[in-house]
């Protein structure tokens, strides 16, 4: 029986790949803002029909319980329009240059990217799913730092390997998450190598920490880390401004100090990253990807 899953699973598999294979194949051949509106179109108009659209809406009105309904659909309608961009936008992340000028990406604040390593230190660079999360880590490689980016791997490993293969032009070294990227973090920030990571999925371990005023269990590698190596801590988010255009908004490391208690010193830097994305989220929250249950209740 075992086997006969295994086997149906393999095939499963092997289904989807093929398909994102040639979806992938096909954007590919056609201009990148074509490619960003057809894929908003799409989701827009299946996504909030979705039965996972409806933690979306519970999220929401648990995080901002001022909205009203029809404020919530639009940001749950506002989400999938962009998560639908970000998918159709993989074939063509060689398109995007940070500090093009005139190009399809605006910076603010380059130099709290730019300026890090100049100490021999490495960095932890920071976002969350919000915009075109995938770009986000460009303003480091293009300005040439060095980047160990750790991610959370597809389902799928066939479709792992092409978003990877489609990831490549990004210039980071990709590491997944779990005991590798540990390592692999460690051994980056010792030889003064930068650390990009995402922050804001939901874990199944990890410390309790506030998020809109709940408890939302969050991975302390983060702050760990930085308490371990006193390294700068410093938050990137992108907007998507129009279609395929965006802005980076670099902010300053965030500041944060070592009691001796270490436990305590992670909850409060983990609480501070928190502070940072829930304030994005509430600039503009049809940016986030509300998909995800991060509370403990």
């Amino acid at each position: 029986m075992a086997d006969r899953r295994s086997v149906r699973a393999r095939i499963v598999y092997a289904l989807e790949a093929a398909g994102a294979l040639l979806v992938f194949a096909v954007l590919r051949l056609l201009p990148v803002d074509w490619c960003s509106n057809f894929g908003g179109f799409v989701t827009r108009h299946l996504g909030p029909h979705l039965g996972i659209s409806n933690r979306a809406r519970r999220n929401i009105r648990n995080a901002l319980p001022e909205l009203d309904d029809a404020a919530v659909e639009h940001i749950v309608v506002a989400m999938w329009d962009n998560l639908g961009r970000v998918i159709a936008e993989y074939p063509h992340l060689d398109k995007f240059r940070v500090y093009e000028p005139g190009g399809r990406i605006e910076i603010v604040n380059p130099e709290y990217v730019r300026d890090q390593g100049r100490d021999g230190k490495g960095t932890l660079f920071f976002s969350a799913h919000y915009g075109n999360w995938e770009v986000v880590t460009m303003s480091a490689t293009h300005a040439g730092l060095d980047i160990v980016e750790i991610y959370r791997p597809a389902n799928n490993p066939l479709v792992d390997r092409l978003i990877n293969h489609a990831r490549s032009v990004i210039g980071s070294e990709l590491v997944p998450k779990g005991a590798v990227a540990a390592r692999r973090a460690v051994a980056a920030l010792r030889s003064g190598r930068h650390i990009a990571m995402l922050v804001d999925q939901k874990m199944l371990e990890g410390v309790p920490v506030p998020f809109f005023g709940r408890a939302a269990l969050t991975a302390p590698a983060l702050a760990r880390l930085a308490l371990h190596f006193k390294c700068p801590v410093v938050p990137v988010r992108i907007i998507r401004s129009r279609g395929a255009h965006f802005l980076i908004i670099a902010e300053p490391p965030l500041q944060y100090r070592q009691s001796g208690d270490s436990e305590a010193d992670t909850i409060a830097l983990m609480t501070q990253v928190n502070q940072v994305y829930e304030r994005w989220i509430r600039e503009r929250p049809e940016q986030w990807l509300w998909l995800h249950n991060r509370w403990l209740d």
